[in-house]
């Protein structure tokens, strides 16, 4: 398939008469697929005819995107968190097509950065009377050769080491008690990395002792975890976050207020804007991007200003 060229012309949702929507069977509200009547209605409402495709793997979502695309449809939407958004992105990324989220995971950290509602029908609601908006997306680049764009946010240490818990064991648990409880599971086992972090190009760099190095696009990360509350996703910029080593007291100390405001002020955490950031680790470590792992490090990540567009509320900001 031949890529056109990208259209940066805005365009209201009904102009557009056909909708693909991607529905992941394995996100974390399944009761999603209860709602696909009201779905349905919705966008009829807005003379778009939707169909429905369900999924359960990056390979089906890709083989599905692309026949999509082929049989002309230029909207895609998915059900589900900020995974299935990522693997949609990737798959679409470069064509002629504006993109659509119904939050429906465990996070859903970027439809809260576009400005939609948490209630699914009211995200796609809010989304079908809004208008396309460019963002920005980030690129990693892994130490296998793999290049992966994600929304949200990424990072090695112990969110990277958490995910794989959030996705498994902890997999059914609701919003953020699913991030926080991964996260001190994987704490108990967590050994601290020392991490040199270099900055847009070899202009700066630091080498320290971290449990986790994370570069955002959004504002929050886990289910509403602020970690950069002054992220945008349309800025041009990426915001990187450095937590030095803390000992377990100090992490039981801060879960209750992590727990109820997702907030983490700590004099140990370090707060930056970047366009580009190398991270090298001293122990084999992982890099997640919006919850999947992504690869092994080093990795480079850098932002991809007015990357794509998607379907958001008129005037929405993060």
């Amino acid at each position: 398939m031949s890529v056109p060229p990208i259209n940066s012309a805005r365009r209201a949702a009904f102009r557009f008469n056909q909708a693909a929507i991607f529905l992941n069977t394995q996100a974390g509200r399944r009761g999603a697929q209860k709602l696909l009547p009201l779905f349905d209605q919705a966008f009829r409402s807005r003379r778009i005819t939707p169909e429905v495709f369900e999924t359960s793997s990056a390979n089906d979502l890709k083989s599905q995107v692309n026949g999509a695309m082929n049989e002309g449809t230029r909207l895609l939407f998915a059900i589900g968190g900020d995974g299935t958004l990522q693997g949609l992105v990737n798959a679409a990324f470069g064509f002629d097509v504006v993109f659509g989220v119904i939050p429906a995971g465990g996070g859903n950290d970027f439809a809260k950065a576009l400005g939609l509602p948490r209630d699914p029908l009211g995200a796609l609601a809010a989304a079908l009377a809004g208008e396309p908006r460019s963002v920005d997306l980030a690129r990693v680049h892994t130490a296998d050769g793999q290049e992966r764009l994600y929304l949200g946010g990424g990072g090695i240490g112990l969110d990277a080491e958490s995910a794989k818990y959030a996705s498994t064991r902890y997999r059914n648990w609701p919003g953020r008690s699913r991030y926080i409880a991964s996260a001190l599971r994987a704490f108990l086992t967590h050994r601290p990395n020392r991490v040199r972090v270099t900055f847009d190009n070899n202009q700066e760099s630091l080498r320290r002792n971290s449990i986790l190095a994370c570069v955002l696009n959004t504002p929050t990360f886990g289910a509403g975890i602020q970690l950069a509350p002054s992220a945008r996703i349309d800025d041009g910029l990426l915001d990187f976050a450095f937590l030095e080593e803390l000992r377990f007291g100090q992490v039981l100390r801060i879960l209750p207020r992590l727990a109820i405001r997702g907030t983490l002020d700590l004099p140990q955490l370090h707060t930056m804007q970047i366009r580009k950031v190398r991270l090298e680790t001293e122990a084999r470590a992982f890099f997640q991007g919006d919850g999947e792992i992504l690869g092994p490090t080093p990795v480079e990540i850098e932002v991809v200003p007015n990357a794509v567009q998607f379907l958001a509320p008129k005037c929405a900001s993060n």
